[in-house]
């Protein structure tokens, strides 16, 4: 099933000369050891919600290449204020298209079948689905679905939205080291076992019972959801990202969802899939539908 040409970005291992700094040499480890520090991530996102930090936009947005036609013209008050814009309505929309599967944010995808034990690899790391929720019997409901992993960059648009009309059963918020989601971090960090996250258990009209993680990443102190119950409607706004590097992921149940073969593709040959919020991705399974394994 391919429904659309995506664009793809190799799976890159390369890292900036500050991320290998702290990495890689002693100075750089014993530094991380407080910069990882949940005060100290509370510390820089206080800095960046005072005016002093507009001084950091300009370079901010020339060194991401970020397009700002693209999003609402207006003063910002602080670097987070900037970070955490607001895009154009018309940019990113959703289909009245009840069956399709899209992006909940802006990001770099990759798609994975859920297996037997619930393991899977990301970029070098042992992902294990019951790790991540810390629930192991709500885990178990999800083998031999599909996990999607959205890694949002710096030029992304750092909110992300409902995908459907549905439901929230509830919330959990899991506390836990800050570190980044950079590749170089996973040659020694397990990170989505250490990262702070929050994941919402939702009762969709389409998709059934679907899980939703947003994934906090070095300073990157707050997740803002903005529903902790109550119904929502298809691309209605879920919540925001403050500054940073983060990551949605998306658990699908077996037998629920038909993503697009090109995106399973990529994946094996280690390419993430640019896409979009809005994007579609895929459909709901139909009973005459075969799912992709």
């Amino acid at each position: 099933m391919t429904m659309r040409a995506f664009e793809t970005k190799e799976i890159s291992h390369n890292d900036s000369f500050a991320v290998t700094f702290l990495y890689r040499s002693l100075l750089g480890r014993l530094l991380l050891k407080l910069l990882i520090k949940t005060t100290v991530s509370k510390i820089f996102g206080f800095t960046m919600e005072r005016s002093i930090s507009r001084i950091f936009i300009r370079s901010f947005i020339k060194r991401n290449n970020i397009n700002m036609n693209e999003y609402e013209d207006v003063r910002y008050a602080s670097f987070n204020e900037f970070f955490t814009r607001l895009i154009k309505k018309n940019l990113r929309s959703f289909s009245d298209d009840e069956g399709e599967l899209t992006a909940p944010c802006d990001g770099k995808l990759t798609a994975y079948p859920i297996t037997a034990n619930s393991t899977f690899r990301i970029k070098g790391s042992v992902y294990d689905v019951d790790g991540l929720l810390q629930d192991r019997a709500l885990a178990d409901e999800f083998k031999n679905g599909v996990c999607l992993i959205f890694r949002l960059t710096p030029d992304d648009y750092h909110r992300f939205s409902f995908i459907d009309d549905g439901e929230i059963l509830y919330q959990k918020r899991i506390k836990g080291v800050l570190h980044t989601v950079r590749p170089i971090s996973q040659q020694k960090y397990n990170v989505y076992a250490q990262n702070s996250r929050e994941y919402t258990v939702m009762q969709m009209a389409n998709f059934g019972k679907v899980i939703q993680v947003e994934v906090g990443a070095l300073f990157v102190g707050r997740i803002t959801n903005h529903m902790m119950k109550g119904a929502f409607g298809r691309g209605d706004e879920k919540g925001v990202f403050e500054f940073g590097g983060s990551t949605v992921v998306m658990l699908f149940r077996e037998n629920t969802v038909m993503v697009d073969d090109a995106i399973f593709e990529h994946t094996q040959q280690n390419k993430e899939t640019i896409v979009r919020m809005g994007y579609r991705i895929g459909q709901r399974k139909t009973q005459r539908g075969e799912y992709r394994q």
